[in-house]
């Protein structure tokens, strides 16, 4: 798939393991979503303890074990955060640049990349919004995005 703002193919992804089996897995379905559950706690997000499950663990894939993506298993346990974790890990960025572009000023290439940023947070919003995983009067504001953060 084509990158979004720029005129280059994207990078390829991570593949799946070749053998659907696990039954090398010295972990049960019990073990993992406890795993999880602590990991969650500690303020991973599912991406990350996806990683850590594959190379700390060695679990190749957690749906395979469980049934259930990280996702869901944290959504049971009702250990998910107010804002998508996507839509933060893009909050961080614009946080991040905006402190950046506040001792430089004169940095066009990355107030360009602020208003790309935002401007996928904005559609994101919107997304989210019509799905329903965030409130009607929800609004990016960065002051409120630099709280959330921090």
């Amino acid at each position: 798939m084509a990158r979004m703002h720029a005129r280059k193919k994207g990078k390829s992804g991570s593949t799946k393991p070749l053998r659907s089996d696990s039954s090398w897995v010295k972990y049960k379905k019990k073990d993992v979503e406890q795993i999880i559950i602590k990991y969650a706690k500690k303020d991973q997000t599912p991406a990350k303890i996806g990683l850590i499950l594959r190379d700390e663990y060695g679990v190749p894939n957690i749906k395979e074990i469980t049934g259930k993506t990280v996702k869901q298993i944290l959504e049971e346990n009702k250990i998910t955060k107010k804002v998508p974790y996507d839509m933060l890990a893009l909050m961080k960025r614009a946080v991040k640049l905006r402190g950046h572009l506040t001792k430089n000023k004169k940095d066009l290439h990355s107030n360009r990349g602020l208003t790309l940023i935002e401007s996928k947070i904005k559609r994101l919003t919107k997304y989210y919004i019509k799905t329903g995983k965030l409130a009607e009067n929800w609004r990016y504001n960065p002051e409120e995005a630099k709280l959330l953060i921090e």
